[in-house]
């Protein structure tokens, strides 16, 4: 690049000027990160990642003034670019450099926010990711002389914003944003003021698999990978890309987090603590209530892909299918099947873990672990007979939940779901049975030696 330093092994296999100026900025470099950040912004003075990163890494300088321009700009670039989380990611640093945020923080619930004249439902097409050929300030520009040089690139941008204001009849559409346009603006500010924004380098493990979630995130910019541990390997569930919400599933459920994710690529992400949102959504009723709609939403889309009764029939016909059941709420230690007993209905995990275990005299065995897109009560409702295990719930957990009145209908409707729940409950039997005569076989030689 004729930078006169050499990029870190992380930079080199970045995808953009600012990829490499966050990885700059994680090895310790900060000047070589200005410097290639503040020409991203002279090279595409209306770009907010360019803009945003320009202004951490001058507050990282003390140069606070600076810096505060920056993400002033950044702010107003990234709302008429229709770029939410970057302009909450400039606002929130701002607020942790003292500046006045409350305007900032108003002016993207206004656009955002619902019934803005603003919002275009329809999705925006995006343009085309060109990367802009950047070439760094002189590495001998450094300190003093390379905060007067960002200055006056700043001016720069300033007054061809204020030109463009001028002259522009009224300020450009945004998209729709999901969830969080489905709030009015003043629930829509609330809740962004929760966020904080955080950089994390590449191979970053932001939520780990099994832990307690108490954050949500929403990435501003970068590229993670949600993994999970399947049989002893870890295997990709999906790409997290800029304007993804995550994490928010086992925050509103109260269960462990059931995937890791990882940053792929130096990442910028919002983050919310449980507690804040929780105090949003007391003042802003509208914010819990759109969190609880998006969660159960995401959790019966997720159960339609993957419990295979409800894939016995055609896509089109699973959500009438799913409007027969209700929901069941369960709290660690609740019943939902005793052993002995008919069942009292068919349970679809929705979120949660449940452990199914059967009486071996004085103590429990473990036969199986249940989560989200597993059944429950089959083996009851189809042999037509008692349960031949006990089914608790280990963490918090939701079901779809249908009576056992209401099963014989569904099954004559759908003999395609009795064949599915036949196989299951055949199966489950087995494998019950399977276990127990284990354990007595592993009992028996334990009593020969």
């Amino acid at each position: 690049m004729g930078s006169g330093y050499e990029l870190s092994p992380e930079a080199t296999l970045a995808e953009s000027p600012i990829d490499q100026a966050l990885a700059l900025s994680f090895t310790g470099k900060q000047d070589a990160a200005l410097q290639l950040a503040a020409a991203a912004v002279q090279a595409d003075p209306s770009s907010p990642p360019a803009l945003l990163l320009c202004g951490v890494l001058l507050a990282k300088a003390n140069r606070t003034e600076t810096a505060r321009e920056a993400l002033d700009l950044c702010v107003h670039s990234a709302i008429d670019s229709g770029n939410l989380p970057i302009a909450v990611a400039a606002s929130s640093h701002a607020r942790g450099l003292g500046a006045e945020v409350m305007s900032m923080f108003e002016a993207i619930a206004e656009a955002f926010g619902k019934g803005s004249p603003r919002l275009r439902q329809r999705a925006i097409p995006p343009s085309l990711p060109l990367v802009p050929i950047v070439s760094p300030l002189p590495p001998t520009l450094t300190g003093e002389a390379l905060a007067n040089r960002i200055v006056g690139i700043l001016q720069t941008v300033r007054k061809a914003r204020d030109d463009l204001e001028q002259f522009r009849d009224k300020p450009p559409y945004v998209p729709a944003v999901p969830l969080l346009s489905d709030l009015d603006p003043e629930s829509l500010s609330a809740l962004i003021q929760t966020f904080d924004v955080t950089m994390v380098s590449k191979d970053t493990v932001v939520i780990r698999e099994g832990d307690e979630g108490s954050e949500a995130y929403i990435v501003a910019r970068g590229k993670l990978e949600a993994r999970r541990g399947i049989g002893g390997e870890e295997t990709v569930l999906g790409k997290l890309l800029a304007g993804a919400l995550f994490g928010e599933m086992a925050l509103m459920s109260r269960t462990p987090r059931s995937a890791s994710v990882v940053a792929c690529r130096p990442s910028i992400l919002l983050v919310a603590r449980k507690d804040a949102l929780d105090e949003a959504a007391a003042d802003y009723p509208m914010v819990g209530a759109v969190f609880a709609s998006h969660c159960q939403n995401r959790m019966i889309e997720n159960l339609m892909r993957t419990n295979s009764i409800l894939k016995a029939v055609g896509a089109e016909e699973r959500p009438a299918l799913i409007e027969r059941f209700v929901t069941r709420a369960f709290e660690p230690g609740e019943l939902l099947v005793d052993e002995g007993q008919s069942a009292v209905g068919l349970d679809l995990i929705l979120s949660g873990e449940v452990v199914v275990t059967r009486k071996d005299g004085d103590e429990h065995l473990e036969l199986a672990k249940l989560g989200p897109g597993d059944t429950v009560g089959e083996v009851s409702l189809v042999l037509r007979k008692p349960s031949t295990a006990r089914v608790v719930a280990k963490h918090s957990t939701i079901s779809l939940h249908l009576p056992r009145e209401d099963f014989l209908s569904l099954v004559r409707e759908h003999p395609s779901i009795l064949c599915e729940l036949y196989e299951l409950a055949i199966r489950r039997d087995e494998e019950t049975l399977f276990i127990v005569n284990q354990e007595a076989v592993d009992a028996d030689d334990l009593l020969l030696i």
